[in-house]
């Protein structure tokens, strides 16, 4: 049984309305053409989550014509222990064991390109929290071990390792959290600053000696939100060799609107134009089945949002639901692809971004 799986992999979820469907405009045959031969990896997504396995035949098939080829898996939720935590990566290793024509799990760079070549969808534990850790550094190992591939610091909060987007004056990296950037290094664990703040992620390029991600972010540029990132961030991460994804989040506009395309890729542009073509990437913060915009799931979702503002570690401007108009569906990464091409950006860019960067960031980091 999956306890903690990330907030977006739990949510109830539906394919959209036949209507919502129909609406949804088409992409040119460049970008289905590239769509199918470009290695694609989102680096913060889930498959179709449930209580109990075997997944149902339409979850695999959701999975498998979605054209995603890896995604990065968020277990452990937001404060999830060790013990719940090593029971998620369980629950991730049997479904694995049970659909093994339809995922692998992704331990080793080559298993990347594995995933592509068997047309199965490439699974890469990580975890945005740090509680499973206990404030032990030699837990890194074992995770490591289980196949925890990336890690974050903190996540909105104070952690003993580092501070997050909640505490923009809880200082950065403590000393623990040195050791753990070291240990991290080491094993070749991508060290993940996408919820850390601007101390903490000051610190973490600082002391890594590898290349360091921001899976899931935004550019304050074109809206100022805690979870969005400066230029100057962004200018950093990109001298050290990382790569920021954008989310489908709401933090992407000013409340009440719900995002859309358009401002999905202004934040991607922006970051292009900051970081560079080989910089940026995608981490919808999503899962691949599509947010239930139905009353039964607008409810859902207002009652999970609940809980996380009652536990206290929400971010601001949690009012809306997490995804984008025109993204709300299994094969977004393709509207990204048809998106960049018809504003002028080449074949080769728009490769880069729908996953090469991420492929070839994390094989740096892992190697």
């Amino acid at each position: 049984m999956l306890t903690g799986a990330a907030a977006f992999a739990v949510l109830p979820r539906r394919l959209p309305a036949e209507q919502e469907v129909a609406n949804l405009p088409s992409v040119s045959e460049q970008a289905a053409k590239l769509y199918r031969s470009a290695l694609t990896l989102d680096c913060n997504c889930a498959p179709p989550v449930q209580e109990t396995l075997p997944l149902p035949q339409s979850d695999l098939d959701m999975c498998r014509n979605s054209g995603v080829n890896i995604i990065k898996f968020s277990l452990a939720g937001i404060n999830e222990s060790f013990a719940d935590t090593v029971d998620d990566i369980a629950w991730v290793q049997q479904m694995i064991e049970l659909h093994p024509a339809y995922f692998i799990q992704v331990r080793v760079p080559g298993d990347l390109r594995r995933a592509k070549a068997e047309g199965k969808m490439g699974i890469i534990l990580s975890f945005e929290s740090t509680d499973m850790l206990e404030g032990k550094v030699e837990r890194l190992e074992l995770f490591r071990n289980l196949g925890v591939r990336v890690m974050q610091l903190s996540y909105n909060r104070k952690s003993p390792f580092a501070a997050g987007v909640m505490e923009p004056n809880g200082g950065g990296l403590t000393q623990l959290g040195h050791n753990a950037v070291k240990k991290m290094n080491e094993l070749g664990i991508a060290v993940d600053l996408s919820h850390s703040n601007a101390q903490t992620t000051a610190d973490a390029i600082s002391a890594s000696s590898k290349p360091v991600i921001m899976s899931h972010a935004g550019c304050s540029a074109i809206y100022p939100h805690p979870r969005n990132k400066t230029d100057e961030q962004l200018r950093a991460l990109a001298d050290k060799g990382g790569v920021m994804g954008i989310y489908d989040l709401p933090y992407l506009t000013a409340p009440p609107k719900q995002p859309t395309v358009d401002d999905y890729i202004a934040h991607m542009e922006h970051a292009l134009k900051i970081m560079g073509e080989d910089h940026v990437g995608v981490g919808s913060d999503a899962s691949i089945a599509p947010f239930d915009t139905s009353p039964k799931g607008m409810a859902e979702f207002e009652k999970h949002e609940k809980m996380r503002q009652e536990s206290g570690l929400a971010a601001p401007e949690e009012d809306r639901p997490t995804y984008v108009v025109g993204l709300n569906i299994p094969r977004r990464i393709e509207m990204i692809t048809d998106q960049l091409l018809k504003r002028g950006y080449s074949t080769s860019v728009a490769e880069k971004v729908i996953g090469a960067n991420f492929a070839k960031v994390l094989t740096d980091i892992w190697t």
